[in-house]
């Protein structure tokens, strides 16, 4: 009954910039942690960058400085700016929301379907 839906993603060239968004909908009662993860191919799933519901954020090392995550609460999304790109953050970007669900107190990680984003040398 819940649901995370990305958007944005593409193709671009090395120092560019793009930003992905996501859209978390259905029974929820709460979101805590929001977070951006990636995998490249052949690679693990990554940590890119997390929020909390005070706004504190954290980042991996490789996209300190390049990367920003946002989160909009009254909109239920999440938002990665993505800057100065590297061919080596090429991936499929992934959502995932910490949600507390109607009904519950529990907390669950929820992801969305993953977004493609490729940078080009």
């Amino acid at each position: 009954q819940v649901q995370l839906v990305e958007s944005g993603g593409g193709l671009v060239q090395a120092g560019g910039s793009l930003r992905v968004s996501c859209a978390a909908s259905g029974s929820i009662a709460s979101i805590n942690a929001m977070a951006w993860y990636r995998q490249a191919p052949g690679k693990q799933r990554e940590l890119v960058a997390a929020i909390r519901s005070d706004g504190t954020t954290n980042y991996a090392d490789s996209v300190k400085g390049r990367f920003t995550i946002s989160r909009d609460n009254a909109k239920n999304t999440v938002t990665l700016q993505m800057n100065s790109l590297k061919p080596e953050d090429t991936a499929i970007y992934y959502c995932n929301m910490k949600i507390a669900r109607w009904g519950t107190l529990v907390s669950r990680d929820y992801w969305g379907q993953g977004t493609q984003v490729t940078v080009s040398s």
